[in-house]
């Protein structure tokens, strides 16, 4: 079981306060969501929580207040997630004790890979849920414990990324999956495919890296 995987979601939108919660939910943790400051230091007081999601904007009080209250009574982690794109607003946040600030909108995976880096890269909740983003089962391959719709030589490319998890896989070692008739330029071709798959942004990816000039790496740690 995956320890110490609460979070506090301070957001008024009830929308955006929805999206992140299914997202988070899908990512492994437990979401506890209010909508003013008054509640969230309440919540903190009364809770163990590993991170803190927080607008600045809320119908109290400003964030702020929150963030002054976390600093002076405990250590904890807090991502501010707001519309200010203004640099004050980011210097402020970061005096009154903010971990990291991300504009809106934000991008999810971006957001997950945030959340765990501030928790520890070495940390077991990290290394349990590490787990659970890509399993091989019966020749079958699983993100995030969905069953992924792969070719055969999809599934070859992304089971040897997988065994060599974190290290750099040259072309011609993963070219080594494709068909005869196939030239290895058509390993790009079943790269970006890959990527569709486990909703990695090619021009700024999560997992699937590419180290250009050399080949690919599968960043899970």
């Amino acid at each position: 079981m995956i320890e110490n995987n609460n979070i506090l979601l301070v957001e008024d939108d009830e929308t955006v306060a929805s999206l992140l919660q299914d997202f988070l939910i899908d990512c492994g943790f437990k979401i506890d969501i209010v909508f003013t400051t008054t509640d969230g230091i309440s919540h903190i007081r009364q809770n163990n929580y590993s991170l803190v999601l927080l607008d600045l904007n809320l119908p109290d009080f400003s964030g702020f207040e929150l963030l002054k209250s976390i600093r002076n009574n405990i250590s904890l982690p807090v991502i501010v997630v707001s519309a200010y794109s203004d640099t004050q607003t980011k210097v402020k946040s970061f005096k009154y004790g903010a971990s990291d600030y991300m504009v809106k909108p934000i991008d999810l995976e971006e957001l997950e890979a945030r959340i765990w880096s501030l928790l520890g890269r070495s940390s077991e909740i990290k290394t349990q849920y590490e787990k659970k983003i890509f399993e091989i089962k019966d020749n079958i391959i699983f993100f995030k414990q969905n069953q992924l719709d792969l070719t055969s030589i999809e599934f070859e490319i992304l089971s040897t990324l997988i065994k060599n998890k974190n290290q750099t896989i040259s072309r011609e070692s993963l070219a080594l999956s494709l068909s005869s008739v196939s030239s290895n330029r058509s390993l790009d071709h079943h790269i970006k495919n890959i990527r569709k798959k486990i909703q990695d942004n090619g021009n700024k990816p999560i997992y699937l890296k590419t180290e250009y000039g050399v080949g690919y790496k599968l960043l899970i740690s």
